[in-house]
């Protein structure tokens, strides 16, 4: 009960298998440098989808968050918020606690007629 099987085999020349047969990868997905360049949105684009979904981005975060896109900018462009009206607060507030202790100070000195020693 043996049955003869045929088996038909084609050959191609090197310079004709290549012009046949299919030896690029492009059923996985690869794609070339220029073809991923190719469907990069325009600034105008990605400006247009960032406003689409601007009300969808969380608020804060440390990824994906108007937050991070803030930060991130920031440092690309080396930019810093008020810094110096910042600093001239910070010292103001510093300042002004300084003041507020020696007035309370004065206020108990005043209630209770002794000196109080300043630390140093």
């Amino acid at each position: 009960m043996s049955e003869d099987i045929n088996f038909n085999k084609q050959v191609y020349t090197k310079n004709n298998y290549q012009k046949i047969i299919n030896t690029s990868f492009n059923q996985l997905g690869i794609q070339t440098p220029q073809q991923q360049l190719d469907i990069q949105p325009t600034t105008n684009e990605f400006f247009v989808m960032y406003n689409d979904l601007f009300y969808n981005i969380p608020e804060t975060g440390t990824t994906n968050s108007h937050e991070y896109l803030i930060k991130k900018s920031s440092e690309y462009i080396g930019f810093e918020a008020n810094s110096e009206e910042i600093a001239a607060l910070q010292a103001e507030i510093a300042q002004l606690r300084i003041d507020l202790l020696d007035s309370q100070k004065q206020v108990i000195e005043l209630q209770t007629g002794t000196t109080l020693a300043n630390p140093k």
